[in-house]
């Protein structure tokens, strides 16, 4: 792990160090409560005693109330935290590494190009490679498609070390566009199920949730978080400039790579398991650092549970609000986002000034 002593130096956790342990504290409880009350909510309503005691002791209830939690709500849980706490934590990773709140994977191009990715697996996998290796196939792609357009924006948007917010949001669309044109080129020629199965995977969704896809991402996600965790101290220094992270020991080139693989390794697998969902990425990161401050050995951490508390949040909503049906979950993450991105857009104005 990255010795980044030297950041801690500089003055970033401040005061707020002691409020970001409480609230790293309350978030794993309200994560948990979260959890159980996910499990709890469907067609068949259970009991929080009827869930604990099927996870824990399965003996203890009818096989009715085992295979609702086991078979087909506790994975979609499961999988609902894996993916809100990856598009959070890679969303305050990309704000630490362009030092600014407006980057998130959804808004500048890197969900757009594991998307891409990942389509052309469902597209062109089966074909070329089997049905058995789908499974593999599509978070391995989308982590390919995702590290590629996360360098190009990188190479687009940062010049003598500084970075230009206008160009990255310029970039970033237009590097969404491309993979959208070549995504539109896909569903042209996919087949009626693949087009049924992209239409609504495109809109994100956890509908497909199941313990095998749960066991392919979650060493993936592992790996992401690890990375991300190892150059917490170094992002805080980096907040500083490249100049003056270099000055305090910070290996500041390998440190930028170390979080593009991770930012890739996180959106892609996420991508290739629920689809499309943005704006996890921008919200949870600027709410902590408005609450907890902007130390990144913090922020981390707090993204990652808030993130997947928002994420289980929404996906109740999304099976429950127009039940029996299910909404796609990424059009709920888009009408709580998409406002509070306009918000962070105004408050920050001056900015992105051309």
């Amino acid at each position: 792990m990255l010795d980044t002593s030297p950041a801690e130096t500089v003055g970033i956790a401040g005061d707020r160090s002691h409020r970001a342990r409480l609230a790293l504290i309350g978030l794993g409880v309200l994560l948990a409560l979260t959890c159980i009350v996910s499990i709890m909510t469907g067609p068949v309503p259970l009991t929080a005693e009827t869930v604990v005691k099927a996870i824990f002791t399965p003996e203890a209830v009818e096989l009715r109330d085992q295979a609702i939690v086991w078979s087909v709500r506790l994975p979609r849980t499961l999988l609902a935290v894996l993916v809100g706490g990856a598009l959070a934590f890679s969303g305050a990773l990309l704000q630490g590494l362009f030092r600014n709140p407006l980057a998130d994977p959804g808004i500048i191009g890197v969900s757009a190009g594991s998307s891409f990715a990942a389509i052309t697996a469902i597209v062109l996998g089966e074909a070329l490679f089997g049905a058995a290796a789908m499974l593999y196939l599509l978070p391995v792609g989308a982590f390919f498609g995702g590290l590629a357009a996360t360098i190009c924006l990188y190479l687009i948007a940062t010049r003598r070390g500084r970075t230009s917010i206008a160009t990255m949001l310029l970039g970033g669309i237009a590097i969404a566009a491309l993979m959208m044109a070549g995504t539109g080129v896909l569903i042209f020629m996919s087949n009626d199920q693949q087009l049924r199965e992209l239409t609504f995977w495109s809109l994100g969704s956890l509908g497909g949730a199941s313990w095998p896809k749960i066991i392919a991402t979650t060493p993936f996600i592992i790996i992401g978080l690890l990375l991300g965790f190892a150059f917490a101290g170094g992002f805080n220094a980096l907040a500083l400039g490249e100049s003056e992270a270099r000055h305090l020991g910070i290996p500041v080139q390998i440190l930028k790579r170390t979080a593009i693989v991770a930012v890739a390794l996180l959106t892609g697998t996420a991508v290739a398991v629920s689809g499309t969902i943005g704006f996890v990425g921008i919200v949870v990161p600027h709410l902590l650092r408005l609450f907890i401050g902007p130390d990144h050995r913090f922020l981390l951490p707090a993204s990652l549970l808030l993130g997947a508390v928002l994420l289980v949040g929404a996906d109740m909503v999304s099976r429950t609000i127009v039940s029996p049906a299910e909404l796609p979950i990424g059009i709920v993450t888009a009408m709580l986002g998409a406002p509070f991105f306009l918000w962070i857009l105004l408050r920050n104005r001056s900015l992105v000034d051309l």
